[in-house]
């Protein structure tokens, strides 16, 4: 791998975002892109690599449009909808190959979220300000020792603004709509390449206009292009951004209202 780094070390001072937020008891890696982008994937391998827990939380947004859906509930009806988020019976697990499955009401219901009429449920569901509110809590609390990967469109901006870690991980509209396809076809469902990418372009419009918690970059993320690169490389990089933070912040994450820490400003070849 070329790396062709620059590296330029300051220290700043950073003020809590949020005077609401308790701090958190863990260092948190955010990892926020379109969809498509890989964010999912390269979430659990960094999770595996260094120990820690892991929130999806675009996930639980699938959640709650499954959760309508099996209550017959309507995706406009805002007061429900925050109520099914409120009262999820949901459950994490492993299979025995290390796949994540996940378990609604006591029903596994995996392979259900990752359809794409369930995530265009999801989608509708994201955008409401009741729905978001009654999941908030909820994912703040995955943050636990030894430390957190949480990815999602709002983790860096909403969800963790206190992370010592931010990446926007993003890809060509091509390559997610290529990627999706092929993920598609691996489990035997016959879709279009053309609908894909419609469906994405739609999505990305839909997550980056709403008005609450649109989808963009966190002023402090490090962007990361992942078109054309391996699942290896991308999530190498995640693991050298953390490694130079972990190495010169010991404490970073121990709950002080003020944080002293490194800004490492890295200059990255297009192709790492």
């Amino acid at each position: 791998m070329s790396r062709g780094w620059v590296r330029k070390l300051s220290w700043f001072r950073r003020e809590k975002k949020s005077k609401t937020l308790a701090p958190t008891s863990a260092p948190v890696i955010a990892i926020d892109g379109p969809s498509g982008s890989g964010k999912g994937t390269i979430a659990r391998q960094v999770a595996e690599a260094l120990g820690f827990h892991l929130l999806d939380s675009g996930a639980l947004y699938r959640l709650v449009a499954l959760a309508a859906d099996e209550a017959c509930v309507s995706l406009q009806n805002s007061d429900k909808l925050a109520e099914l988020a409120r009262g999820l019976d949901v459950r994490f697990d492993s299979d025995e190959r290390g796949g994540e499955r996940v378990w609604l009401n006591g029903a596994d219901v995996t392979d259900r979220l990752r359809t794409e009429e369930t995530g265009a449920g999801a989608s509708t569901v994201a955008q409401i300000p009741a729905v978001r509110e009654a999941l908030f809590e909820r994912q703040r609390a995955f943050c636990r020792p030894p430390g957190l990967v949480a990815d999602g469109r709002d983790m860096g901006t909403q969800v963790f603004p206190d992370a010592p870690l931010k990446v926007y991980l993003t890809a060509s509209a091509e390559e997610r709509a290529k990627r999706r396809h092929k993920q598609l076809k691996d489990k035997g469902l016959n879709v279009s390449l053309a609908a894909l990418s419609r469906d994405i372009e739609d999505r990305d419009r839909r997550d980056s206009e709403r008005t609450v918690a649109p989808l963009r970059p966190a002023e402090d993320a490090r962007l990361l292009d992942s078109t054309g690169q391996s699942i290896e490389v991308v999530t190498q990089q995640v693991l050298d951004w953390f490694a130079v933070l972990s190495f010169f912040v010991e404490g970073l994450w121990m709950g002080s209202n003020r944080i002293i820490a490194p800004f490492v400003v890295m200059t990255v070849g297009h192709r790492m």
